[in-house]
């Protein structure tokens, strides 16, 4: 498992500074603190024009220097308001590897969003992993004492972005893969006010507890194939339920009447819940630990986390679910 994500870990040549801080879980106002905040609808960003392409950022956040790639769409212009979706790299990979595997700057341009891709700070390999609260590390090992809080990191830097770029605050969203997709899982739960949808991918879980008193919509996308994180469940430490026990857990949450639920072999969804939040899952048949619809990936990779499939393209279907949520401005 270990050797089948660290091939997209190989794939960047980033590194971040090793955790050097000890942190323990700080409350919603320590996070909010941990750069300066906007007020909600903010033009902060809003005020020059801003370069379509790629940029590398090494912000400090919280005490800790990290890497994140941003692309801007090419459609960016000075005053423009445009949408945000955070994609965060899998267990052993990095943000530039995860750029490699989703292809998401073309989505990006075709769609108008700007997509970040953050890095993760745990050494794994070539690549790192994410801290996700109270879950454990790949082979069940526990996250190292003094690992930084990537819960403070991702919020904060959300409003980091908000400061350079001309993004709305009410279009925010959160994506990752597998490890990636464990922590966007635990983002809707903490941050329902910061996102205003998660799209996880090959990794969809319900974290327990979950405090947010939103309804979060969600869609999620999972190979039924997948030797990594398999489809009924039963894998390592942070994985002893389904796929479709996960997407149900977060039905419930979001309170969703169970006689919406409709499920076919290729698609689970509930769609009349609380706030008009929708829980989908895309059951992709016979795909390993892939993105769906994600540029080709080596033989070496596919041997050892199954085949790849473009029986859906993951980017362009999560965001048209993206398109139909935004977040209430004040």
């Amino acid at each position: 498992m270990v050797a089948s994500i660290a091939i997209l870990g190989a794939c960047s040549s980033n590194s971040a500074s090793s955790p050097t801080k000890s942190t323990q879980s700080p409350s919603t106002s320590q996070r909010a603190s941990a750069v300066s905040t906007p007020a909600a609808g903010s033009t902060t960003g809003c005020t020059s024009a801003v370069a379509a392409g790629n940029v590398v950022l090494t912000p400090k956040i919280d005490g800790h220097t990290r890497t994140v790639r941003v692309h801007v769409p090419n459609s960016a212009a000075a005053g423009k308001r445009t949408p945000l979706v955070l994609n965060l790299h899998g267990s052993g990979s990095t943000a530039k590897g995860q750029e490699a595997l989703t292809g998401m700057d073309a989505a990006a341009n075709k769609h108008d969003f700007v997509v970040a891709y953050p890095q993760a700070l745990i050494p794994n390999g070539k690549g790192f992993d994410w801290n996700v609260p109270g879950v454990p590390l790949i082979g069940g090992e526990a996250v190292p004492a003094g690992s930084a809080d990537d819960i403070t990191f991702i919020t904060s830097l959300v409003r980091l972005l908000e400061q350079s770029y001309c993004i709305d605050t009410s279009r925010v969203y959160s994506t990752g893969f597998s490890g990636g997709a464990r922590l966007t899982s635990q983002l809707g739960c903490d941050t329902s006010d910061v996102f205003a949808a998660i799209a996880p991918v090959s990794g969809l879980r319900y974290p327990s507890p979950c405090s947010s008193p939103a309804a979060v919509p969600v869609i999620t996308f999972h190979g039924s194939a997948d030797p990594v994180d398999p489809f009924n469940g039963n894998g390592q430490a942070y994985w002893a339920y389904s796929v479709p026990d996960a997407a149900s857990r977060w039905a419930a949450h979001d309170g969703c009447n169970p006689a919406s639920k409709h499920q076919t072999s290729t698609i689970l969804e509930y769609t009349r819940c609380r706030g008009g939040a929708q829980v989908i899952l895309h059951i992709v048949p016979g795909e390993g630990h892939d993105w769906p619809g994600g540029p080709p990936l080596p033989a070496s990779y596919t041997r050892v986390a199954g085949p790849q499939s473009n029986a859906i393209n993951a980017n362009n279907t999560m965001w048209a679910f993206f398109a139909h949520y935004s977040l209430p401005q004040s």
